[in-house]
């Protein structure tokens, strides 16, 4: 194999390529990216076997077409280290890559290309195409809110929901809830659900860009694979039977608080920082006009602070996880937020008041 290619070209796949490969590997050949260059296209395929991204580059100058792995971040950081002015010629000699760059000479390990896994094939079951910008909206509406770790296995991922008219991403941990949708013509006759693994949405959210040009999902039994420009982006799927989100949503709280988000966020923030580092429970007590914040810890600190708010209607004293509610806010784009809330143990039900695409839903704590 031999090539030459700008560093700019190599550098940009690379990057995305490396945050899908995983620095401790079972398997010495999955921290490697696969580089096959034929016909003046240079094909680069990285994969910690659950998700696997495959980026194009054209035109490149291939002089001998080849196929072979090398190390992915260390090729990463050479391409970033070298001067944009050159090119770059990467010749395979024996099992050497050289990576050569004006005055620069590097040496890489290779492993054969064989040894490396391929994502199998599998007949399509539905195809779908929506603007990059929406799905990256839904994603960061709705990510946060995953579970890590969890044994219920099918919360740490991210429910994918087409039906004829809606797709639509929810996210769980069991303490708190999001969702999001777009409206669109999918083109879908019976509603399907797919969860996707966490290592699945992070990666493919860095590949979206706030742009109107589509991304193509095609849902398979095992995978999605996605079509970003000139990558695909396969994540296997987790198995296993979402929880039924709208039992989880309230219904019929009548006591609604609006309220500026940033001043919201900003004073949970600040009556945080003494919460319990473990729990990070905070009591809010509402009453005409004003909430109210406290927070203490074991330390026997405490921290006090209130901000005015829309709100008409008997008192109320609640608890909650303040980085849950922060991580609401966070989310949110609008300036005036809508908080729903009933009694003290039923969840708070928290909205824009102008866009109705995403909805949110945290449990209260007993403090």
């Amino acid at each position: 194999m031999k090539l030459t290619i700008s560093r700019e070209s190599l550098l940009t796949p690379l990057q995305s390529i490396a945050g899908v490969v995983e620095k401790k590997q079972t398997m010495p050949v999955l921290s490697n990216v696969l580089l096959v260059a034929e016909d003046n296209t240079l094909v680069l395929t990285g994969t910690n076997m659950e998700v696997e991204l495959v980026g194009r580059v054209t035109p490149v100058h291939v002089d001998q077409p080849g196929r072979i792995t090398v190390p992915a971040r260390k090729l990463s950081d050479i391409c970033r280290a070298l001067g944009d002015e050159a090119p770059i010629e990467l010749v395979l000699e024996g099992d050497r890559l050289h990576v050569r760059c004006g005055a620069s000479h590097f040496t890489l390990s290779t492993l054969p290309a064989e040894h490396f896994p391929n994502v199998e094939d599998e007949p399509e079951s539905f195809r779908l195409e929506l603007p990059q910008k929406e799905l990256r909206r839904m994603f960061d509406a709705t990510a946060f809110a995953m579970a890590q770790q969890d044994v219920r296995y099918y919360l740490n991922g991210l429910l994918l929901e087409v039906d004829k008219d809606h797709v639509r991403t929810v996210a769980t941990d069991g303490h708190r809830l999001a969702m999001a949708h777009v409206e669109l013509d999918t083109g879908c006759a019976e509603p399907r659900q797919v969860i996707v693994p966490r290592k699945g949405v992070l990666e493919l959210s860095r590949l979206l860009d706030d742009v109107e040009t589509p991304v193509t999902l095609v849902i398979g039994d095992n995978h999605l694979r996605a079509t970003v420009g000139s990558y695909t982006f396969t994540s296997k799927l987790i198995e296993g039977k979402f929880p039924d989100y709208n039992r989880v949503i309230p219904r019929g709280g009548d006591k609604i608080v609006l309220a500026d988000r940033a001043t919201l966020k900003n004073t949970l923030q600040r009556a945080g920082i003494l919460s319990h580092e473990n729990i990070r429970g905070v009591r809010l007590n509402l009453a005409t006009n004003e909430l109210q914040v406290f927070a203490n810890n074991p330390d026997q600190e405490q921290a006090e602070d209130a901000l005015p708010v829309d709100y008409q209607g008997e008192s109320l004293q609640i608890g909650f996880n303040v980085g849950y509610l922060v991580d609401v806010m966070n989310a949110l784009e609008e300036d005036q937020v809508k908080i729903t809330l009933s009694n003290p143990n039923s969840s708070a039900l928290i909205e824009s008041l102008i866009d109705n695409r995403c909805l949110y839903v945290v449990m209260p704590m007993r403090l």
